[in-house]
């Protein structure tokens, strides 16, 4: 059984001040004018050097690019954006990184990334088809910098045959039936999120206020809950979570991929809003093979492989061609499907100042402690 996904992903958000000395963070919507180097060709200049999260791709789509392209793809894996922010700032090279939105953002505004020119990739219309969301998405005006990787949704799993009462809220993280079984994701982000959408609030506020109340809600969960925990495939698979704090593709995963009786397990995406948010390919400043990169994410846009990727991460990607295969993967939980127009919305993740940053982990870390 592979492990989550984004559980490597746990508490790493509440530490990115302090672990990272002489980082500051400068809000997204703070114009910058930094140049990006020119595009590389899309042409093999070298093996490929890959900084991703572990398990990430489909084993067979790496190799068959290795076979197709006569090139070895050497691989290191990163488990927080922290870290792969680090290993960058640190002057490791690499020719590819996938790094989370608003870590594009960061990456660009301090001129750590090279300009992507869609012109070089021949599958570039399955991303940035005419009218598509990522032709100027808010994380990389112009889509200059990146091209779309992944998309994914947070909500809540539970097991049907242990929970009857479920309503499609974020309170069902507070349900009686599940009390002792209920997990939260151990993700300073997701769960102050979770939050702030039971409140009403702003899924990125660091306004005192508003953190003081997210604070007491979570507080008050705590009673409810067995564990934070990201790690939410294996907790529900062992039966430790009747109700679970989850990732779209995580849970699709869990119910598709290993469960012997899909209908145990079911999603819901809360009436009340949910976290969207996506990831990226781009390619650093320093790379020794840009051209190399160039091809890989070419490759990756190729529908039949973006369809071995969806089938193995169960996390859509946003390749026209291949998103209807999604849609069948998610046909019986519709809930965990994720399309492109639902980036179009304030629930996304965005890069906030430091002084914003340290507020929202001082709390986590409060609840944490409580």
């Amino acid at each position: 059984m592979r492990a989550s996904r984004r559980g490597v992903l746990a508490g790493g958000l509440a530490l990115g001040v302090t672990t990272l000395p002489g980082c500051a963070y400068i809000r997204d919507d703070v114009p910058t004018k930094v140049e990006l180097p020119t595009s590389a060709k899309a042409k093999v200049d070298g093996d490929l050097v890959y900084f991703n999260w572990a398990d990430y791709l489909a084993p067979s789509v790496v190799k068959g690019f290795q076979e197709e392209y006569g090139v070895k793809v050497i691989e290191s894996n990163y488990d927080s954006m922290e870290g792969m922010y680090a290993k960058l700032a640190a002057g490791n090279q690499y020719d590819i990184v996938f790094p989370i939105a608003k870590w594009v953002v960061k990456l660009r505004q301090e001129g750590k990334l090279r300009a992507i020119d869609p012109a070089q990739l021949t599958n570039a219309d399955q991303v940035f088809w005419s009218g598509s969301y990522f032709n100027d998405p808010w994380y990389d005006p112009g889509s200059q910098a990146s091209v779309p990787f992944t998309v994914y949704k947070t909500g809540v799993g539970w097991r049907t045959d242990k929970v009857s009462t479920m309503t499609n809220s974020w309170q069902d993280l507070w349900n009686d039936q599940a009390r002792g079984r209920i997990f939260t994701l151990d993700d300073q982000d997701e769960a102050l999120a979770m939050a702030a959408l039971s409140l009403g609030y702003d899924v990125n506020t660091a306004e005192p206020s508003e953190l003081a109340d997210m604070k007491d809600l979570l507080v008050s969960q705590k009673e409810y809950l067995r564990a934070y925990s990201s790690d939410d495939i294996n907790n529900m698979m062992a039966g430790d979570a009747w109700v679970h704090h989850m990732w779209s593709g995580d849970f699709l995963y869990l119910r598709q991929g290993l469960a012997d009786d899909p209908t145990m397990f079911d999603f819901e995406s809360p009436s009340e809003g949910v976290p969207i948010n996506s990831d990226a390919y781009v390619i650093p400043t320093n790379a020794r093979h840009p051209g190399t990169a160039m091809l890989f994410i070419d490759w990756l846009l190729r529908p039949e492989n973006a369809i071995k990727n969806m089938k193995y991460l169960y996390y859509p990607f946003p390749v026209k061609d291949a998103l209807p295969a999604f849609a069948d993967l998610a046909a019986d939980v519709p809930a965990c499907n994720v399309e492109i127009s639902d980036l179009e919305n304030e629930n996304v993740f965005r890069l906030l100042g430091t002084d914003e940053v340290q507020r929202r982990a001082a709390v986590w870390t409060a609840v944490k402690a409580s």
